[in-house]
């Protein structure tokens, strides 16, 4: 019994993308620390995955990170911090150092400014990737906006194309997409599964964030 709770702990990992530079969000602000309902992003986001995810780490910057290490949340503990390898390259330079370092199959990528997102979407989107019949590189949901590649589960070998990309100067994730098997989650099956557009909302400008606060949610604690 002890074996299986490790072997499935280990299958799934989570992933916060916290190494951006937030500078539409303006001069001198961190996202990550931005507060949003009485918690820092930061604090909201791992929570959150600490209640589907066996192990979360922080992708970003360890000295900044670093005393986040090792703390519990949720389920699941903080267990370190991962820089990118390629840095200054966006996210897609995040999701290759998560999954350079990660030992699970299946790795859920979270942005930090995401503050809508639920365990129970998060719990959806790694029961798609996990069904039998899904032997997909990627599972990602697409809305109305587009494809959520930052919210989504990858698969390890996801890192070869990324790193291809990241090696040839491309570091748009949608476009690697055409160069692996992906399973998309239309807005048809999340929204009959009870989750909206609204799950997706980022904060990237001083203007979402005053339209955040103005929505109502739920703390994910």
């Amino acid at each position: 019994m002890l074996f299986h709770m490790a072997q499935t702990e280990l299958s799934r990992m989570g992933f916060l993308l916290a190494g951006g530079k937030s500078s539409r969000m303006g001069t001198n602000t961190d996202k990550a620390f931005l507060d949003f309902g009485g918690q820092t992003l930061l604090d909201r986001a791992l929570t959150v995955m600490g209640t589907v995810c066996g192990q979360v780490t922080i992708v970003g910057d360890p000295a900044r990170f670093a005393k986040y290490a090792s703390t519990k949340y949720g389920s699941a503990k903080c267990e370190s911090v991962v820089a990118d390898i390629f840095p200054g390259c966006g996210p897609l330079a995040g999701i290759h150092a998560a999954l350079v370092h990660s030992p699970a199959e299946l790795n859920l990528m979270l942005a930090v400014d995401m503050p809508f997102v639920s365990r129970e979407l998060l719990a959806f989107l790694f029961a798609a990737a996990a069904d039998e019949d899904n032997h997909a590189i990627v599972t990602v949901p697409r809305t109305n906006k587009g494809l959520q590649p930052l919210c989504a589960v990858y698969r390890r070998d996801f890192s070869i194309a990324a790193e291809q990309a990241l090696r040839a100067g491309k570091y748009k994730i949608d476009a690697i997409f055409s160069s692996v098997s992906v399973r998309v989650i239309e807005e048809s099956e999340l929204l009959a599964a009870g989750f909206s557009e609204r799950s997706f909302f980022n904060l990237n400008t001083p203007q979402d964030r005053l339209a955040a606060e103005g929505r109502d949610f739920d703390s994910p604690s």
